[in-house]
């Protein structure tokens, strides 16, 4: 069934795991046809399009979840990593400071994460995962 929506969410993580991105996003696209606002299908969308460096379609994602869902820890770090990625280093930072208040084990996590080894030795990175 085509339209069975844990099946083609399962079938788009599969296609993620195995980085096929392309086809893992038309599989979020057809749950998200039917159910616009399904979180998990707009987060592994997101996370998609951050893999294959499409950041504005990325960033757009992880907006529609924090308009569900304010305080969506997932999609704020990655909106903040797509933020980075797209050259928007100020907008980035900022996200990523506040989600560390709200939570501060994602500190550890930021220092750890391949999408900021870029910006690891710039003092403003420093400042917020310090």
């Amino acid at each position: 069934d085509s339209t069975h929506l844990t099946a083609l969410l399962k079938k788009g993580n599969i296609y993620g795991r195995f980085g096929r991105f392309e086809d893992a996003i038309i599989c979020y696209d057809g749950v998200l046809l039917q159910d616009h606002k399904n979180l998990l299908a707009l987060l592994n969308k997101g996370l998609c399009c951050h893999k294959i460096g499409q950041y504005d379609d990325s960033i757009e994602c992880f907006d529609i979840v924090l308009k569900i869902k304010p305080l969506n820890k997932t999609a704020l770090y990655n909106k903040s990593s797509s933020l980075i990625k797209s050259g928007k280093l100020k907008e980035g930072l900022e996200l990523l400071s506040q989600l560390i208040e709200l939570d501060s084990s994602y500190k550890i996590q930021a220092k750890c994460d391949v999408d900021f080894i870029d910006i690891k030795l710039l003092n403003e990175f420093k400042e917020v995962t310090s």
